[in-house]
This record gives C-alpha cells, structure tokens and sequence, in this order.
C-alpha cells in the first residue's frame, strides 16, 4: 500500500508537468472501519470472464442515425458488486453523517428496501461515504461492468436502421417502449425481481441503476471506426428494465430529466468494490505528449496490472 502511494504521489507530480491526469480518489484513514457496516455489504465476486453487448450512447453515419455497435469486452480481474441495490436504510446513515444528501419523504427507510430517488451525485457521495466508513473502496460501475454482471438480464436496446427511411426506427422504438409494462412506483424488499444466473438480485426490477458511464456522441466511418467523440458526463447511463441516459443532478426522471429512452419510475444504484483502496491512475489519460507523458501512461499501465483493479471501459 505504501509503495502503490508513494507510486501515485509520483505520478501526480508528473502530472503537474504534462497537463491533467484522470485520478480516482484516495481513500484516506478515518480511524476504525466500521466492521457491522463493512460486514452488511453482501458481494457477489465475478470471475473474469466477456461480455458482449452494445455501447451505449448515440451513433451516426454519414449525418443519419447508426445502430449502437455491438463489442466484446474481456475482464482480466475478478468484479466484486454488491448483490442487491444500496438499502435505504445504510444511505440513511449517509444522511445522517451529513455526507449525503436527505431522501424523499415518501422513500421507504428500511435495510431490506433500495435507496431510490437519488441522483448520480448523492450516489456518489454514498460511495465516498462508505469507502471512508468501511476502509475499502467502493464506487459506481461501468456500463460494460453493469452489462457483464447482469448477463442474461441485461436487456438489447439495439434496433435495426433503415438508412433509406430513420422513420422505421422511431416508429421501432416507440412500439418498443409503448409495450413496456407501467413501472411500479412502490419499492419492494430485495430478492422480490427474482436473481440472476451470478447470484445478483433485482437487476429486471422497477430501479434503475446509475453506472459511472458518460453519455457520448460518436460519429462512426464506413466501416464502423470511430471519426469523433463528444462525451457530455452531465448526462449517465443508467440501466435495469431497459437503458436510458438521465441528467446527473437529477432525482426523479419523470419531471424531464431523462435525456433519452423511457424515463425510468425509481432510480438507485449498487456499487463495485475495487480489491485495492488505492487511488488509479487510468492509461491513455495525459492531454499532452511527451517523455515524461509517455512514461506516466507505461508506468500507470503496469501499476494497473500489478496490483489489480477493475478495468474502466
């Protein structure tokens, strides 16, 4: 552990010369780790493994409407998520810690009920929180890390293009989402969606989940490469029933904050906890070029293979 900072204070400083660096946070030492709290977070560990599923976000070809590419990822390391959705209950003790922001008043306080109506910031602050809290690391997934978990539960959004007519597309989707069963407004106990084949809780339930994952625009060439890449992190993915890109700031969908797709009745969120509460230098992050660039990103490769987190996609 001390290795792997003074490794990072390095590559920080470095930073400073080249321009900026993605950098996760660094859990610090807040005292004891709160071991009930610690022992509560029930995980389901992932052995690496593929997925294959379509990126999210939003394509085109020649200025018309693409369809999403269909990729396979591999996970060199094993994922550990939580079983089920953060309970209430723990987000409650955020609240109450004033690290978190206070829940609805109509939101259900109970340990086997999900934190719901939350935005993308309040459930990263309950990360932060409970990193601090526990002594380990924990934050939101990737898309592709959500997708991979989920298997069979994970749910195509994809919908075939005619370039000659976008129409047959939207009319597609609008069929699609029209068919779509009413989501429940109610919060039910955990375990009530039913499990999936790794064990995971709830992932076809009525809550939609945030990831970490920004919306972005690609503009694709002829033979699917990309040409352009406008990410906007205002906007995240947030998957379960069906994927859809809501505002970050925003807590309930329904009031207009769903910036594509059928917004969803209750968002939440369930958490990955890295094996290491270090802080990552992510590869492929300096904005400049250069020596000293070049040699943050070979050094932050192997740190990255060395000590094992979770791949970012």
């Amino acid at each position: 552990m001390l290795i792997a900072f003074k490794l990072k204070l390095a590559l920080v400083c470095a930073a400073g010369l080249t321009g900026p660096l993605a950098v996760a946070p660094l859990i610090t030492d807040t005292g004891s780790p709160d071991q009930g709290l610690r022992d509560r977070q029930a995980m389901v560990e992932l052995q690496p493994g593929t997925v294959s599923y379509r990126v999210a976000g939003d394509f085109t070809r020649a200025g018309k409407q693409a369809a999403s590419p269909l990729v396979t990822v591999r996970f060199e390391t094993p994922l550990a998520i939580m079983k089920h959705q953060a309970s209430s209950a723990d987000y409650q003790r955020c609240v109450d810690d004033g690290a978190c922001p206070a829940l609805e008043r109509s939101v259900v306080i109970a340990a086997d009920r999900p934190a719901v109506r939350v935005s993308w910031h309040d459930a990263n602050a309950y990360a932060i929180w409970l990193s601090k809290k526990t002594g380990e690391h924990y934050r939101l997934p990737t898309d592709a890390e959500w997708a991979f978990a989920a298997g069979s539960k994970f749910r195509d959004d994809g919908l075939a293009v005619d370039d000659s007519d976008p129409s047959k597309r939207w009319l597609a989707r609008y069929e699609r989402e029209s068919d779509r069963a009413p989501d429940d407004p109610q919060t039910h106990a955990f375990g009530s969606f039913g499990a999936n084949e790794n064990g995971l809780l709830d992932l076809g339930g009525n809550v939609l989940e945030w990831t970490s994952t920004c919306f972005v625009r690609t503009a694709l060439d002829n033979a699917g490469g990309a040409l352009s890449r406008n990410p906007n992190c205002g906007v995240r993915v947030a998957e379960g029933q069906h994927r859809a890109y809501v505002t970050d700031f925003i807590r309930d969908a329904r009031a207009g904050g769903c910036a594509a797709g059928l917004p969803p009745r209750n968002l939440g969120f369930r958490l990955v906890r890295e094996p290491k509460a270090w802080a990552k230098v992510l590869p492929g992050t300096c904005v400049k070029t250069g020596t000293i660039c070049n040699a943050i990103q070979s050094l932050s490769a192997r740190l990255t293979k060395v000590l094992g987190p979770s791949r970012l996609i």
